[in-house]
């Protein structure tokens, strides 16, 4: 495994040309596609497909784009094998963590948007040891991914770091002795993190693969306020400045469509993430999951909700990543949950991988990729 000094180096330093789809979280986003399909998604997108362009301006499909492949965007897939040099599978922990905008230090009731059992596979517990879920998701996963070689144990559930720092070394020092695990990917919120916790990171970096996740979700004060976020921008900006800064490998979340932010703010904030040092990011199109305080404002105000379908998604997809600094490695471009969660479903049974598919078809129809309008 590379240092994560070499990590952050960038992508553009990498030659290497590695082909495979996007590799699946705790969920696992590789299940077979079931249920709705597009018409432009009945076959897997080939290299040579997507490499094609207009001569002198985008790579040919024996070329590679800056991130060392010929993939329109940078991808995780690519990331995963360049680092570790095979299929790496994140396993979901629920550690039995709660959130400063629960318990009423930042706030009560939580994100309007939040519910976790939307996205936590059924073997996490906190009732259970880290060992034991560990043990059970990689079970979990060899029946989904028998290629995984590795496995990352991902923090996932409510904010990871929002204990003293004795409980943090216990969890995270058990995670990492089991003899599988690669590493960690720790998630949290930006309120929830400090200096001391962060030099704890740097050091198991040192050894082990480390990777401190934010939800940011929006760059506007007005959105965050408007779904109890509990912090502000300027909040996000320190920690991930300060994570960044120990060398540690820092990522983000966003989510697309949340009340208040309009098509042009999402596609002008991807400068203001440019600005952030981040190394990868998450975008998930906003799901209006069943029991949250969401549910009852959308029953109330429908109109401020979009109401975007797969093609209007995808194009501002396309136009975020044109714009997108291209050294950021984009860990997914939507997010995907049972649909018995969801209040509204207006997608149907539409797997990630075929997202990513259309997605990738879509970079290449319009001769476009990651980073085409970055100004650097």
């Amino acid at each position: 495994m590379k240092s994560q000094e070499e990590l952050r180096a960038g992508a553009e330093s990498v030659p290497a040309k590695v082909e495979g789809g996007d590799f699946g979280e705790a969920d696992g986003l590789l299940a077979p596609a079931f249920g709705l399909c597009f018409a432009s998604a009945r076959r897997p997108v080939c290299l040579p497909e997507i490499g094609a362009g207009r001569a002198g301006r985008s790579p040919q499909p024996t070329e590679t784009f800056p991130w060392g492949d010929a993939r329109r965007f940078n991808s995780y897939s690519a990331y995963f094998g360049r680092t570790f040099g095979g299929r790496v599978q994140k396993v979901a922990i629920d550690a039995g963590f709660t959130c400063p905008n629960r318990d009423g230090t930042a706030g009560v009731g939580g994100c309007t948007f939040c519910s976790n059992a939307a996205f936590t596979p059924s073997y996490c517990s906190p009732a259970k040891s880290v060992t034991q879920q560990i043990d059970e998701g990689i079970e979990f996963h060899r029946r989904r991914y028998s290629r995984a070689h590795a496995y990352l144990a991902y923090f996932q559930s409510f904010s990871n770091t929002y204990a003293p720092l004795d409980r943090l070394m216990q969890l995270y020092g058990e995670a990492l002795a089991h003899p599988l695990v690669a590493g960690i990917v720790v998630g949290t919120r930006p309120d929830a993190i400090d200096g001391a916790k962060l030099d704890f990171f740097a050091r198991l970096a040192q050894t082990k693969y480390v990777a401190v996740e934010y939800g940011i979700e929006s760059c506007s004060d007005a959105t965050l306020r408007a779904v109890n976020r509990g912090h502000d921008f300027a909040c996000a900006r320190r920690a991930v400045e300060a994570t960044a800064a120990r060398g540690l490998h820092t990522g983000a979340h966003f989510i697309l469509g949340l009340p208040g932010d309009s098509r042009a703010d999402l596609v002008a904030q991807t400068e203001i993430i440019n600005s952030l040092p981040l190394d990868s990011i998450k975008f998930h199109q906003l799901q209006i999951f069943r029991g949250t305080p969401m549910e009852a404002d959308y029953a109330l105000h429908p109109g401020r909700y979009p109401a975007w379908n797969v093609d209007e998604y995808m194009d501002l997809m396309v136009e975020i990543v044109r714009r997108l600094r291209p050294g950021i490695i984009v860990e997914r471009i939507a997010g995907e949950a049972p649909p018995r969660h969801l209040a509204a479903n207006p997608w149907g049974l539409v797997r990630n991988e075929q997202l990513l598919t259309l997605f990738e078809r879509r970079l290449a129809g319009r001769d476009t990729f990651q980073g085409e309008l970055y100004k650097g």
